[in-house]
């Protein structure tokens, strides 16, 4: 099983037919095991990653750390879920730490996230404080490299 995911993990395009020769398993099996982990959620979700820059779609994303409460009988959990129910809230994990969540969001502006922050975020009841970090330029996401080698202003080697 665990070597039909990690085919699919690095290329969602990947056909069955495809991976049962990558993997000598028969097609009726990596079907099944596919149908499977789709079934139980142990496929989530298959992911196109989209370098929007090459489109000049602007698109501003943030790293907000977030100080919560946690809750009698539910720790985290509560908080993290009316979180990760905005749309603005890309991704939401628990971390260690000086903050307990951080949360990555995405808007058309800076003032779009600020006011994401402002009056969705930091008005919740168990929020004692937020910290955001704009992030100016993605360079690798999800395990893709995203820049270009011309862009990465590489020196010229040094000849004698």
């Amino acid at each position: 099983m665990k070597e039909i995911l990690k085919v699919l993990e690095q290329d969602a395009r990947t056909t069955p037919e495809q991976i049962a020769i990558m993997t000598g398993k028969s097609l009726a099996e990596v079907k099944e095991v596919i149908r499977e982990a789709e079934r139980d959620r142990t496929i989530i979700k298959y992911k196109t990653i989209v370098n929007w820059d090459k489109l000049g779609e602007e698109q501003v994303w943030a790293l907000i750390e977030v100080k919560v409460s946690p809750q009698r009988d539910v720790g985290f959990d509560a908080m993290a879920e009316r979180i990760y129910r905005f749309p603005e809230a890309r991704t939401v994990y628990l971390v260690s730490g000086t903050y307990d969540l951080a949360v990555f969001v995405t808007g058309k502006t800076m003032q779009e996230v600020a006011a994401f922050v402002a009056e969705k975020l930091a008005s919740l009841d168990s929020v004692q404080g937020t910290v955001t970090h704009f992030l100016l330029k993605r360079y690798k996401e999800d395990g893709e490299i995203l820049v270009d080698r011309g862009e990465r202003g590489e020196r010229l080697a040094i000849s004698p």
